[in-house]
């Protein structure tokens, strides 16, 4: 499924829940991308042989995070927020359900991956970092999709303790994780 199609199913899962939350769900197009490369986040982590057994999971749950972490920093596919606040409010609800759509599955591994990826975002947006922000994401979805190896872990612990080396860390254990 493409990211596309992502973004409409969380629209769709988000629209079946009453509530405020449901009134926000956004028409506007979904299309993005991440930073300059075009990464796609969702694409990645539900393409590797990890996700497979539970693919379309892994991609609403991936899909759902990323869009909590666009209503924190960024601009949001699914909803439309326009209180800074009710953003923050939204984007943790669905940090939320996509942590929770992997717990039902038993995935506990990509849990902990998108857990990584929200702290190591937050981290980054904080000092300013799109670049480290960015990598996260792609380390952290290649290795929700592949698993995580020796190169990721060494280079989210790089991203932790504020190394410059950090961002092109994560970006080379991604290729690596993917290849």
């Amino acid at each position: 499924m493409s990211t596309n199609g992502a973004v409409a199913r969380l629209r769709a899962a988000i629209s079946d829940t009453a509530g405020p939350l449901a009134d926000a769900v956004s028409a506007a197009p979904a299309g993005y991308a991440m930073g300059d490369n075009g990464l796609d986040p969702v694409a990645l982590a539900a393409s590797g042989p990890r996700a497979a057994p539970h693919r379309d999971d892994v991609e609403l749950a991936v899909m759902a995070v990323l869009e909590g972490c666009l209503l924190h920093y960024g601009e949001p596919r699914a909803l439309q927020v326009d209180d800074p606040d009710l953003a923050l409010l939204a984007g943790d609800r669905l940090y939320a359900l996509g942590l929770a759509r992997l717990a039902a599955i038993g995935d506990l591994g990509a849990i902990a991956e998108l857990a990584d990826i929200i702290a190591l975002s937050a981290q980054a947006y904080a000092a300013g970092d799109d670049g480290l922000a960015l990598a996260a994401w792609h380390a952290g979805a290649a290795a929700i999709g592949w698993g995580e190896d020796e190169a990721t872990a060494a280079a989210k612990v790089r991203a932790r303790e504020g190394d410059p080396g950090a961002v092109e860390a994560l970006h080379a254990a991604a290729r690596q994780a993917t290849d």
